[in-house]
C-alpha cells in the first residue's frame, strides 16, 4: 500500500457560506484528508493552508475545486503552485481540469513558472531603473543620512547618564547601533575620527 496521501483543500469566504458542494467534489477523488477554511482568500494568514503546506510530502496529491479556492491573487496562486511543485506534490484543480500528472497539466505548469519568472524579472528591472533614476538626480540608494542635530542630542543625553539607551533611541529616533557607533567615534583620538558610515 502506498504511503502517498491525497489531500483536499476547500475554502469559502465567510462563515455563512456552505462548503458541501466543494466537499462532495473532493470526496470523489478519495481524499485521505480534507482541510477546510472559512475565511476570505484575501487574508494572508490562512491557518489550514499553512498546515497543509507543512503536512504534504513528495508524491502526495492536492485536490482543489478551483484555483480561486487556493490563491489570493494570480501572483499568490503562481507562488503556491510553484511551492507544491517544488515539494514534489501533484496538484489537481477540478474546475480548470488542471492535473500536473498529465501532459496538459505539465504544460500549464511551465506557463505558470514562466509568468512567475517574468514577474521577478519585472520587479528587478523596476528596482534597477529606480536606482539609476535616483543616481541621475544625485541620490544614492540605501538609508537616508541622519541629521547631525539628532546625533548631537543623542550624544548629550548619553553623556548625561540620566537616560537609558532605549529612552535615548525613543527620544531621538536614531537606532541603538547608530548611537553606539557615534559614541565609539567620539571616544577615538581626533586624528582617527571619521563620521562617514
Amino acid at each position: 500500500m502506498s504511503d502517498n496521501y491525497i489531500y483536499g483543500y476547500a475554502r469559502v469566504s465567510t462563515q455563512q457560506q456552505d462548503l458541501s458542494r466543494q466537499l462532495d467534489m473532493l470526496k470523489q477523488y478519495n481524499c485521505n484528508e480534507i482541510l477546510t477554511e472559512k475565511m476570505s482568500g484575501t487574508k494572508a494568514d490562512r491557518p489550514e493552508l499553512l498546515r497543509l503546506k507543512d503536512k504534504v510530502r513528495p508524491g502526495d496529491t492536492l485536490v482543489i475545486e478551483s484555483f480561486s479556492r487556493l490563491g489570493r491573487s494570480t501572483k499568490d496562486l503562481i507562488e503556491l503552485v510553484e511551492f507544491f511543485e517544488g515539494k514534489g506534490v501533484k496538484l489537481v484543480s477540478i474546475k480548470e481540469q488542471f492535473d500536473t500528472n498529465t501532459a496538459q497539466g505539465k504544460l500549464m505548469l511551465t506557463v505558470f513558472q514562466a509568468f512567475s519568472q517574468f514577474e521577478r524579472d519585472l520587479i528587478a528591472e523596476r528596482t534597477r531603473e529606480g536606482l539609476e533614476s535616483a543616481r541621475a538626480r544625485g541620490r544614492k540608494g540605501g538609508r537616508p543620512r541622519i541629521k547631525a542635530k539628532y546625533i548631537e542630542k543623542a550624544l548629550k543625553l548619553y553623556k548625561s547618564k540620566e537616560y537609558s539607551i532605549s529612552e535615548i533611541v525613543r527620544m531621538t529616533g536614531i537606532s541603538q547601533a547608530t548611537l553606539y557607533r557615534y559614541v565609539k567615534l567620539k571616544n577615538q583620538p581626533p586624528g582617527k575620527r571619521s563620521m562617514n558610515g
